[in-house]
């Protein structure tokens, strides 16, 4: 057994942030990172946005070079780990080199879920997961191309938005009856659905595509017997983890590694965090976040996990997406259903607030990015909030 030495499989967010973790926690022994792609580890959120839309845009690194060297973080980029030697405690590459490790972290992210029917249609079908595909897709963004894009979660309208600023005519297919199902309340999805159409996105809800011919344009057949043309097809309709690697070392997967509450898997030594990540509730459901900021809180666990140190208290969750100007951040629990808003959200500012028994357990702020860190407070307290006083924009929140 080798000692001190981390090795942090993965090239995104949690992998980055689990080395800086794992440096501020105190941790002066070895840590490599190995990841696929050849750049330094970069943010994902841009992605959809300002890599469309920006005139000279850059990949925004997670870290700067001189951190990496600064902490003594080894980088192996552009390399593919073929297995983790859960047994033998050595990393095995595709070129035949190995590393021991103590403890591992695999932080792999996830690919996006494949839709046959319009993987076939190659240079002509989009997703979005990674540099290289935000390169191409800005290459075909030009001004009156016309895009499907499949699946209205906040990927398809990010992407929608981003599509549309670029003087293409959009339309979105979803499944659903309405959009960001998944993770918005009924109040924003309305929202953001009339502001789409606003903007000229064509939203066709409740309907899927059935049938693709390939002619100069691309013709789509809808179950409601409905034809589109389109120049180019973009989908987002979920995720697969890239969880491989946990498979053949036997690991528990279930479309992501399963880890319990301090990010360990079933192996002691090894543990996981990220996208690749479903955690295991205490009702012995399986949970995944997909989020800039779970992939920070789970890389601060794990790193606390594997030095055997007392695990970070979490805050409520949140995330955000960016859509034509509007920003929209959400936090706490978005699952009820009596939501109630301050301001006028058709003047493009509002937050929607939900209760429980007088407590507040959710938030929406929409162009309100400064009243975020109040309203985490304001939820991890627990305290009672009076109902009139978060509807009135005349009483700061912070009085509360």
């Amino acid at each position: 057994m080798h000692n001190n030495i981390i090795a942090i499989v993965g090239g995104g967010q949690a992998a980055a942030m689990a080395a800086v973790a794992l440096r501020q926690q105190g941790f002066d022994g070895e840590i490599h990172l190995f990841s696929n792609e050849p750049h330094l580890p970069y943010e994902r959120p841009p992605l959809s946005k300002a890599m469309l839309l920006d005139d000279a845009p850059q990949l925004q690194p997670v870290l700067s070079t001189d951190w990496w060297r600064d902490n003594n973080v080894q980088l192996h980029l552009g390399v593919t780990v073929r297995t983790l030697g859960r047994q033998t405690h050595e990393l095995a590459l595709a070129d035949g080199q190995t590393y021991p490790w103590d403890r591992l972290l695999i932080a792999t992210g996830a690919s996006a879920r494949p839709f046959p029917l319009l993987d076939t249609l190659g240079d002509r079908c989009f997703t979005l997961r990674h540099a290289g595909d935000a390169t191409r897709l800005r290459e075909a963004l030009s001004p009156g191309q016309s895009f499907a894009i499949v699946g209205a979660g906040t990927i398809g309208l990010e992407l929608a938005a981003s599509a549309t600023q670029r003087g293409c005519q959009v339309t979105v297919i979803e499944l659903a009856t309405t959009v960001m199902g998944r993770n918005a309340p009924l109040p924003i999805q309305r929202y953001l659905a009339a502001r789409h159409q606003q903007a000229g996105v064509h939203l066709i809800l409740n309907n899927a595509i059935e049938q693709v011919f390939e002619g100069e344009r691309l013709t789509l057949t809808l179950q409601s017997g409905e034809q589109l043309q389109v120049d180019s097809v973009i989908y987002g309709i979920g995720i697969i983890a890239n969880d491989g690697l946990a498979r053949e070392a036997g690991l528990d997967v279930a479309n992501g590694i399963i880890i319990d509450t301090s990010c360990t898997t079933a192996d002691p030594n090894i543990f996981a965090a990220g996208d690749v990540a479903v955690q295991r509730l205490p009702d012995g459901t399986l949970q995944r976040c997909e989020s800039w900021e779970n992939a920070n809180n789970q890389a601060q666990t794990a790193a606390a996990a594997m030095l055997e140190l007392p695990l970070p208290t979490l805050p409520p969750p949140w995330f955000w997406t960016d859509q034509f100007n509007d920003n929209l951040q959400f936090v706490g629990d978005m699952c009820g259903e009596n939501w109630v808003v301050r301001g006028n959200p058709d003047d493009g500012k509002a937050i929607w607030f939900q209760l429980r028994d007088e407590a507040l357990i959710g938030a929406v702020a929409l162009n309100n990015g400064r009243e975020v860190r109040v309203l985490r407070k304001l939820i991890q307290s627990g305290r009672a909030v009076n109902e009139e006083a978060l509807r009135d924009p005349t009483v700061a929140l912070k009085s509360l």
